[in-house]
């Protein structure tokens, strides 16, 4: 763990935005699911519903961790956090939140179990493409969406719908970071090597020794953001274009 290099630093603050980003969904999720039981069987739904959402992470922790490294599978994550972003930015009006209160304390789990298999999901995804490797990275970002789980990501919702550009933005870093994982996918790297050895360079913690040079590494990145930014405004605007 190298505290003094910048990469380092530049992949911690994206994980904590991208946890901050991606957790309020799972509180507000469990927010509304448990919103019409008792006061005794609510805290018990909320904390089930909590343990089902980090039970589900650890599980695609341990999974997503391994298959990152599998050539090619990079390159579906890449794709896979394309379609996250882009949703992202569909979805900001909140309809996505739009979750059925339940009357039982078993309904109210398996609804949150149900909606948390497909958002911790993509927030595994997201942490383990920023951690880029690094799996003191890769724990704390796990480790830092159960706080932000249990308390706080309300708030976080709350800004995100009063500052709404914050959505954006966010979609823009996971669009950046996809980027990244297509073009340091293994098989990208011995394409890019074979057809021209000046767009790779020397990697010490890469599995095969290399990644990409500055140029395709920004390059991709960068067309990553754009793309979900591009596509994301013209589906909001079709949306909005039907809705009127």
């Amino acid at each position: 763990m190298d505290f003094s290099s910048p990469t380092f630093w530049l992949s911690l603050m994206q994980i904590i935005w991208i946890d901050l980003l991606l957790s309020g969904d799972n509180a507000v999720v469990i927010a509304l699911a448990c919103r019409s039981l008792p006061e005794k069987q609510r805290r018990w739904g909320i904390l089930l519903g909590a343990g089902a959402a980090v039970g589900l992470r650890i599980i695609f922790a341990l999974v997503v961790s391994y298959l990152l490294g599998v050539p090619l599978l990079k390159v579906v994550g890449g794709l896979l956090l394309l379609w996250i972003a882009t949703k992202l930015i569909t979805d900001g009006d909140g309809d996505a939140h739009e979750v059925a209160a339940s009357d039982s304390l078993w309904k109210a789990v398996r609804t949150i179990a149900i909606a948390d298999a497909v958002m911790s999901l993509d927030n595994v995804v997201a942490i383990a493409a920023a951690s880029r490797g690094h799996p003191e990275l890769f724990i704390f970002g796990l480790l830092l969406t159960i706080p932000l789980i249990i308390a706080g990501s309300q708030l976080v919702m709350a800004i995100l719908t009063r500052f709404p550009i914050l959505v954006w933005a966010g979609a823009a870093l996971l669009g950046w970071i996809a980027g990244e994982m297509v073009v340091g996918d293994v098989m990208s790297l011995q394409y890019m090597q074979s057809y021209n050895p000046e767009l790779v360079k020397p990697d010490a913690d890469s599995p095969i020794g290399i990644k990409p040079a500055d140029l395709p590494h920004y390059l991709a990145s960068a067309v990553g953001a754009v793309f979900v930014v591009a596509v994301g405004w013209l589906l909001r605007s079709r949306q909005r274009a039907h809705a009127a």
